[in-house]
């Protein structure tokens, strides 16, 4: 056996943006998400900052805010105060760059909500092929830039039919 022993999943996904109360209002107002805590702030006058976060010593991290995202991970998305300055969104195509996608029941309906809030969607839906065929997606930002996906295959992907191992599905957890 190979891989972290005792490895369940993943726990939660944590961001950093620029404006929290924002971000709390998108997550909570237009995804539907739960704030359930929040810390800070968090002020060092020593090393521990870099030394465990791998940020500049003097960064404050204002506040961080957990919040849960229905049966996915839940997020802690952070507030920072960068004392080297802060770098702007990632593209997805920059190292590091990234999207969060949420899986919905009726890609259609929730593609008109995201509409009706005024969210930016990229382009038109996209019906996947080859292995993802079954599957539609788009791509939508938030207020801040950070881009997220929409996706639905309610009859499942074409790899399907012939894997040992599906990948996890947040519509079928135990399977």
């Amino acid at each position: 056996m190979s891989g972290i022993p005792g490895l369940r999943g993943a726990e939660h996904i944590g961001f950093t943006v620029p404006d929290l109360d924002q971000a709390e209002r998108f997550f909570v107002e237009v995804i539907g998400c739960e704030l359930i805590y929040s810390l800070g702030p968090f002020v060092r006058e020593d090393d521990w900052m870099s030394e465990h976060l791998g940020v500049h010593p003097r960064t404050v991290m204002r506040e961080l805010r957990f919040f849960r995202c229905k049966f996915g991970p839940n997020f802690e998305i952070f507030q920072y105060e960068a004392a080297d300055g802060q770098a702007p969104q990632p593209k997805n195509s920059d190292i590091g760059g990234h999207h969060l996608a949420f899986y919905v029941d009726d890609f259609d309906a929730a593609l008109a909500y995201l509409k009706s809030k005024n969210v930016e969607i990229m382009g038109e839906p996209t019906k996947s092929k080859s292995h993802s065929e079954g599957q539609t997606w788009v791509y939508f930002k938030s207020p801040w830039g950070m881009q997220f996906e929409l996706v639905s295959f309610p009859n499942g992907k074409a790899y399907e039919a012939t894997a040992t191992t599906r990948l996890w599905h947040p519509a079928h957890p135990d399977k």
